[in-house]
C-alpha cells in the first residue's frame, strides 16, 4: 500500500512510528486521550504521559490538515483563471 503525501513527509521530518497512523486514528485516539484526562482518576505521571501523547497526536493532526490544506490550494490554484495576457 502506498504512502500518502503527508505519511511520506511524516517519515522525511523523522516522525516514523506517527506516520502509520491516518488522520481519522490519530483525531480517535485524542479524544480518548481527553476523555480519560477529563476523567481524572489517573496518577500524576500517568496524566503526563496522557498529556504526552496528547501532544503527539495533536501533531500528527496538525500535518494532516496543513498537508490536505496545500493539496487544496494547489487544486484551486490549478483551476484558477490566468489573469495574464490579453482577454477578448
Amino acid at each position: 500500500m502506498a504512502k500518502t503525501d503527508a505519511a511520506a513527509d511524516a517519515d522525511a521530518d523523522g516522525d516514523a512510528g506517527e506516520s502509520v497512523l491516518g488522520y481519522e486514528q490519530a483525531r480517535d485516539e485524542l479524544i480518548e486521550v481527553v476523555r480519560r484526562l477529563e476523567a481524572g482518576g489517573t496518577t500524576l505521571e500517568e496524566s503526563l504521559a496522557l498529556w504526552e501523547r496528547g501532544e503527539e497526536l495533536s501533531q500528527v493532526c496538525r500535518h494532516w490538515l496543513e498537508g490536505a490544506r496545500a493539496r487544496l490550494d494547489a487544486a484551486l490554484a490549478a483551476d484558477a483563471p490566468t489573469t495574464d495576457g490579453p482577454q477578448d
